[in-house]
């Protein structure tokens, strides 16, 4: 079995850059720096969403898959620095060469990781790769949008057409999983200024999970697994999950049962 590595960032404000960018003094908190440049957005854009450089990395949510079993995780701890959270994710590259899955990471969650690893100097030679260090990568590597180390797989199934685009939320739903519960990527920030980083992270790790049952579906309807194997891995998905006392992980079977 290719290890899948399915993946997902929950963001806040670069208080730090923006502070820096606009030479705000020490006079100002990191929520005034932050709050004055969303106010500038929300004016000159008529939205307060942040171009992605400037969208700070304050949780990287994972699924991953191989012949050991299925586990879903936030890397590191809510404490942890931006560049160590960074840093776990392209370890986890380097180590197993996994396949990528994602919603919408070519749109946000690999450039913001670009941006942000370049910012603080975070080294991933596996993944960027093309074929300089492994020939193989030549061919099929984690670049390139129409190589499929990397699905994005919200812009496959809308065929590369923005304008096609559905939400996770949505999808998930229709095709009977439980969605998002109780917040989502707009709310993220007000959170965790206000102290709820534990609730932020559990909402990523919903997030992931959806994406991967929604991916198995993908992969039901293309023909890689057949009714029976289809049916085994959201058994395991349920059966992991339930195994869990994580408050959340018992909302969302509960939401999954209505």
């Amino acid at each position: 079995m290719i290890p899948t590595l399915v993946f997902d960032l929950e963001t806040i404000p670069d208080a730090v850059g923006l502070r820096r960018l606009n030479r705000h003094g020490p006079e100002m908190s990191d929520v005034q720096v932050v709050e004055a440049a969303l106010a500038a957005r929300r004016e000159s854009h008529g939205n307060d969403f942040l171009p992605l450089h400037l969208q700070q990395v304050a949780v990287v949510g994972c699924v991953f898959r191989d012949d050991q079993g299925f586990r879903v995780k936030t890397l590191g701890h809510a404490g942890d620095p931006e560049s160590t959270l960074i840093a776990g994710f392209f370890k986890t590259i380097e180590r197993y060469t996994p396949r990528l899955v994602s919603w919408n990471g070519s749109g946000f969650d690999l450039p913001v990781l670009h941006y942000r690893s370049l910012i603080h100097g975070i080294q991933a030679p596996r993944y960027w790769d093309t074929g300089e260090d492994d020939r193989d990568f030549k061919y099929s590597n984690y670049i390139n949008r129409y190589h499929n180390r990397h699905i994005d797989l919200m812009d496959l199934l809308a065929k590369y057409n923005g304008r096609a685009n559905a939400p996770l939320d949505e999808l998930a739903k229709l095709c009977g999983f439980p969605g998002k519960l109780g917040m989502d990527g707009s709310q993220v920030w007000q959170a965790w200024t206000d102290g709820r980083a534990d609730e932020v992270r559990a909402y990523c790790e919903t997030d992931v999970v959806n994406t991967w049952l929604v991916y198995c579906r993908f992969r039901f309807i293309k023909g890689e697994l057949d009714q029976a194997a289809y049916d085994a891995e959201v058994k395991l998905v349920r059966d992991t999950l339930a195994a869990s006392d994580a408050p959340h992980w018992k909302e969302y079977l509960a939401a999954w049962d209505a």
